[in-house]
């Protein structure tokens, strides 16, 4: 092909840089811990993780021995009732906080619901949630919801764009609302910045950790946060739809107060008493019977990390994005995307957002040269890069492809213009 021709000497270069950083890449090794299709580079680990080998071995053993043989008695055979806990545990090493102040349960946005509500109830007087004006569209959902339920004068929803959140820290904000890492640009906030000047106002923080968990170095304690809520199916790999946690920060817990009331969250669930009787840590925060084969293989999906360093993983989704812009500069493809997404990998969480007119088309016709990205609407490809999976080599590759999708116009063809219902 033409085009192959005329970048052959860029993408030598990039090709034999990707090869040097493979080699002296400290994480290397982790990527065979995965069970990845061959020949696909996998760049949406920022939607949904791969698959890890242990946890395709523990959904087997989970279904055909635990529930399959052993039935009802895993409860206590196979410690299921533990689960939420143990899995928290695991999640709180990866987040930077001490024992005892996360759990995982439920679903984010159900999880978020009960911080909100909890963090209204400590802080009688003020009655608005500030958020950021392009936070993900969910968690702005759940405040309006929680609007209508309880009136605009217990719960207003304020939200600004990111430029205006300091100015917007007054006495009449209750609680300040913040996904750390933008699900569209990849921009990271400053957590122990702005946790520290919402503060001073007396406003409690929750922070969304959706596209942070597992792939930045956190330090919820050292930030001195509040309430956290994130999703394990994005760089956790704990598989769709796996459950979600949430931290809370061992100070509030003797006056948390969480709406949903639910029997596993009762300081004695089976003693089926009438009244309700929460628990005085962080395990009142649980509701209903805990999802325990989707909570199984997610716990087996953290082994994965048992020996790994968050600020290794940090450094290498610097490295990983880095290459790739500076790839994109080689071959000029920066004169044909705008890039959304920070130039400074210090301000940029572990993906790089590139806007284009064609960019759901350019994606599918990615997908069809089996480099997996996704696409945000109106016009956002979005490229997600996992630290344990993601080499530098395929991040050459995916370089090449997009390339030549442009410079062909391959996406102009009609099969890639073609909309799913699932973007």
């Amino acid at each position: 092909m033409a085009y192959q021709d005329m970048i052959s000497t860029p993408f030598a270069v990039i090709k034999k840089q990707a090869e040097i950083l493979d080699e002296n890449d400290t994480l290397q090794t982790y990527k065979r811990l995965f069970a990845l299709p061959e020949n696909c580079v996998y760049l949406d680990g920022n939607s949904l993780g791969a698959l890890p080998i242990c946890a395709k071995q523990r959904a087997i053993d989970v279904v055909e021995q635990q529930w399959g043989r052993d039935l009802i008695t895993s409860w206590n055979k196979h410690q299921w009732i533990d689960l939420p806990t143990k899995v928290g545990e695991k999640i709180a090493r990866l987040i930077g906080a001490a024992k005892g102040q996360t759990i995982c349960c439920d679903s984010i946005s159900v999880n978020l619901f009960k911080l909100v509500c909890a963090a209204l109830a400590m802080q009688p007087g003020r009655n608005v949630v500030l958020s950021q004006t392009d936070n993900f569209p969910t968690d702005l959902y759940m405040v309006q919801g929680i609007e209508q339920l309880l009136g605009q004068q217990c719960c207003t929803l304020k939200t600004v764009p990111a430029d205006e959140l300091v100015s917007g820290l007054n006495e009449d904000v209750a609680v300040l609302l913040l996904t750390q890492v933008n699900y569209r640009t990849g921009y990271i906030h400053d957590m122990e910045k702005i946790t520290k000047l919402a503060h001073e106002k007396g406003i409690i923080v929750i922070w969304d950790l959706a596209h942070s968990a597992g792939v930045l170095d956190l330090k919820l304690d050292q930030c001195a946060v509040d309430f956290a809520v994130g999703c394990t199916y994005k760089y956790l790999n704990g598989g769709p739809g796996a459950p979600g946690f949430m931290y809370v920060a061992k100070r509030h817990q003797p006056v948390l107060k969480q709406p949903l009331s639910g029997w596993m969250g009762h300081s004695n669930p089976f003693e089926f008493t009438a009244e309700f009787v929460a628990k005085n840590n962080v395990e009142q925060c649980l509701t209903g019977t805990p999802t325990i084969i989707s909570m199984s293989i997610l716990d087996a999906a953290l082994d994965v990390f048992d020996e790994v360093s968050m600020l290794e993983v940090a450094k290498k989704s610097q490295k990983l994005t880095d290459f790739f812009m500076t790839g994109m500069s080689t071959l000029k493809l920066d004169s044909i995307f705008e890039c959304i997404s920070p130039q400074k990998s210090a301000h940029r969480g572990s993906q790089v957002a590139l806007n284009h007119p064609y960019s759901y088309a350019i994606c599918q016709a990615l997908i069809a040269q089996n480099v997996i990205a996704d696409f945000r609407a109106p016009d956002t490809l979005r490229l997600g890069f996992a630290p344990l999976y993601v080499s530098y080599a395929d991040v050459a590759t995916a370089l090449l492809k997009l390339a030549e999708i442009v410079q062909t116009k391959a996406y102009l063809r009609a099969e890639f213009n073609q909309q799913s219902k699932v973007t």
